[in-house]
């Protein structure tokens, strides 16, 4: 498991899980991944199973972002491999994946046979209100560590201005991501401890 500093506050360590157990935990976030599994991710491996803490799992997930591809099969792979190697990541990433594929395979079909009624139409846009609403709430989660660090505010200001340069101004992500990463970097390397 990735090492972090242990405070009076954090949970005694899990037991690593089997290999089976970690199946069926991604297996579990799969079935659950309405609206996106970085929820349920977080939700399974922070606060049900404690086999990470809140600071591993922004780690690990900040790590996975830069890796190419989707970062949440990414972070199963990671995940799984620190945990049993290479055995790890094929459960993790099969439980993760096969679920939700079998899924999407049956309701493809069913929505290319039902798709144009109204009433799905409708139903479908309050889904996504919903997932919008679990992308905000695990957002809020995410940042609690950050809060605990006492260059929260420098943070928060890196957060803000990407937001306000993709979402506002709509620049492209790329070269906002160009700019600001190697200046989160700096703000992060030079902040005092």
């Amino acid at each position: 498991m990735m090492s972090a500093p242990t405070s009076a506050a954090a949970p005694p360590p899990a037991a690593r899980p089997t290999v089976r157990e970690l199946f069926v935990a991604f297996a579990i976030i799969s079935l659950s991944g309405f609206g996106g599994v970085l929820y349920w991710s977080r939700r399974m491996l922070v606060e049900q199973r404690k086999w990470m803490t809140a600071a591993e799992f922004n780690d690990a997930y900040a790590l996975c972002q830069i890796l190419p591809g989707p970062t949440i099969v990414n972070l199963s792979v990671v995940f799984g491999r620190s945990i049993r190697g290479l055995p790890g990541a094929a459960v993790a990433l099969v439980g993760l994946i096969g679920p939700g594929m079998a899924i999407v395979i049956f309701f493809g079909f069913l929505y290319a046979q039902f798709g144009t009624i109204d009433a799905l139409q409708r139903m479908l846009t309050g889904v996504a209100a919903a997932a919008a609403g679990l992308i905000i709430s695990i957002t809020g989660k995410m940042a609690e560590p950050l809060f605990e660090d006492k260059n929260w505010l420098l943070y928060a200001a890196i957060a803000v201005a990407v937001f306000v340069t993709v979402g506002l101004l709509r620049w492209p992500i790329w070269w906002v991501l160009l700019v600001l990463i190697p200046v989160s970097i700096a703000i992060a390397w030079r902040a005092p401890r």
